[in-house]
């Protein structure tokens, strides 16, 4: 069976973002955009830009966001284009909020398990490689948030966000569609973006801050255990995956709350789906770099 090679460090710092980069040994080519999350307003929980800095410089990115599909300060470019702003975003690097303005590029998934389209920010077109820069935590509809969901919900418009959510159906009510098809409709959208990008595309999960909450919410609840350490690879599936195994493998206790959170929305299902659909293995080999 063919492994994934994911690396490792126990180390959380600016440098260790950019040490694990360079281990990948993979130059991203032409114009490079940086994908995170923004953080809602008043999360306390999400990756400053601070701590960011030094890895998106070495790439020359420019970090790239969608609108969002709920309320919040995030859902329309004005509100977002601020909140870039506040959160210091813009002061540092060059920013670039992909569905702005429409109309939406739309990628075709031939193969989806239940999506034939993904809709994602026009302005992706005027970038020639991806680096996927995840906090890893959990989030209340996915189970969890890694790379796998950023390249799904993180890259989608806010319409294709509601796509996504729907299963297809952008007027469906995204809390009444069955949770196995949300989290295949998700791998789908992944595997679009992926696939676009295939051999310029690297994947950097950051396990710190593990709250049951994603970046998405106001009010997330504090993190429930201790720091885990960075993730990267150049297969998301396998980095989702690592990421899983080492909540699974800690000795805090406090891992029982972030597994329930997982456990209760079937998360895992979002890898089985992706694995399933070709685009990465659940199998890797871990590379520590300590």
């Amino acid at each position: 069976m063919t492994r994934s090679k994911v690396y490792f460090t126990k180390e959380i710092t600016p440098e260790s973002v950019v040490k694990i980069y360079e281990a990948l040994s993979v130059k991203l080519p032409g114009k490079t955009a940086v994908k995170l999350h923004s953080g809602e307003e008043g999360n306390q929980n999400y990756i400053r830009p601070e701590f960011v800095k030094a890895m998106v410089n070495k790439v020359n990115g420019t970090v790239v966001e969608c609108n969002t599909a709920y309320d919040g300060q995030r859902n329309t470019t004005e509100k977002h284009l601020r909140l870039l702003e506040n959160h210091g975003w813009s002061k540092y690097f060059d920013v670039d909020l992909l569905d702005a303005e429409g109309p939406d590029l739309e990628l075709c998934i031939p193969d989806g398990l239940r999506l034939k389209k993904n809709y994602v920010g026009k302005n992706l077109v005027k970038y020639d490689s991806v680096l996927v820069l995840s906090h890893f935590k959990g989030h209340p509809m996915g189970g969890f948030g890694g790379a796998l969901k950023q390249l799904s919900i993180g890259f989608a418009s806010s319409h294709g966000k509601h796509v996504i959510h729907g299963v297809g159906d952008a007027t469906a009510d995204m809390f009444g569609v069955k949770q196995e098809e949300f989290l295949e409709s998700m791998a789908d959208a992944a595997m679009s973006v992926h696939k676009r990008f295939e051999g310029k595309i690297a994947y950097i999960n950051i396990m710190c801050n593990l709250s049951v909450d994603c970046d998405c919410v106001a009010q997330a609840q504090d993190p429930c255990m201790k720091d885990i350490g960075i993730a990267a690879g150049l297969d998301p599936v396998a980095v989702d995956q690592a990421c899983i195994d080492m909540v699974y493998a800690s000795d805090d206790p406090g891992k029982e709350h972030l597994i329930e959170r997982i456990e209760s929305r079937k998360g895992v299902h979002t890898i089985e789906a992706a694995a399933a659909l070709g685009f990465g293995t659940r199998a890797y080999e871990l590379v520590s770099i300590d």
